[in-house]
């Protein structure tokens, strides 16, 4: 699993297909990480697991695609 010390607040959110899925806002725990609302289609924040993280430069890549990644975040307010 990617260290949560490697993600930082406002780090882009890029799908294993490359697509924009987000921006952090802040680490939700241990284990999860929390999206901005701002960035949200929906303007709700999404919560995605670490586990998810294929790895971290300039940006966070996620090994799922864009589809299935919200399909699968937990959505809070």
């Amino acid at each position: 699993m990617i260290s949560a010390d490697q993600i930082r607040e406002h780090m882009e959110v890029r799908a294993a297909d490359g697509t924009h899925v987000g921006t952090v806002d802040q680490l939700d725990g241990a284990t999860r990480i929390k999206l901005t609302k701002t960035d949200s289609e929906d303007g709700k924040h999404h919560l995605i697991p670490l586990d998810w993280v294929d790895h971290v430069d300039a940006h966070v890549h996620l090994s799922k695609n864009a589809r299935d990644v919200r399909s699968q975040w937990a959505t809070i307010n």
